[in-house]
């Protein structure tokens, strides 16, 4: 669903289409219009990763992501508009053969995530605040850091932790 984009296309006005415009030069790993795309102090929470406050801390972000996922795609498949809000349901593919990605080194495997973005923007059209949905857990099964779910590995887990968390609460803690 992502529109092809000319690096000479101005952002559309349209919320929508402004959302897969911003999508489609992030698949582009062009960052190079983040001033049409966030507000100076936008926020961004990745639920899984943590808060990024500021532009400069966004485009750091995705800065990191590209060159650990070198052949990183996003794909929209959704767009939702009311008021300034907007959803944006989407699929991230690639493979974490890159640079490190939040302390973690590159594994060789391939990634496929899921995703909603929601999206408040302002007046002008820029992403004031943006709340980033997907599975954290599944990306660090997918990349090899947690065991596979279901899995021997992933049983002995969950044993282990539920027998320290019974010795904790016998002990009171």
């Amino acid at each position: 669903m992502t529109a092809e984009i000319s690096a000479l296309d101005a952002p559309p006005s349209d919320l929508r289409e402004r959302a897969l415009w911003a999508f489609g030069l992030l698949d582009r790993h062009d960052l190079s219009r983040a001033a049409e795309i966030w507000k100076p102090d936008a926020v961004d929470h990745f639920i899984a990763v943590g808060i990024y406050r500021g532009r400069d801390a966004i485009v750091g972000f995705f800065e990191e992501m590209f060159a650990a996922v070198p052949d990183v795609r996003i794909e929209v498949e959704d767009v939702v508009v009311e008021g300034r809000r907007v959803v944006v349901r989407w699929t991230m593919r690639g493979t974490f053969d890159g640079a490190q990605f939040q302390g973690i080194d590159p594994t060789g495997r391939h990634i496929e995530l899921r995703g909603i973005d929601f999206i408040t923007m302002d007046e002008d059209g820029l992403v004031g605040e943006n709340t980033i949905y997907y599975d954290g857990a599944g990306f660090a099964r997918q990349i090899g850091m947690l065991p596979a779910k279901g899995s021997t590995g992933d049983r002995a887990m969950t044993v282990a932790f539920n027998t320290l968390t019974r010795l904790r609460q016998r002990l009171g803690h």
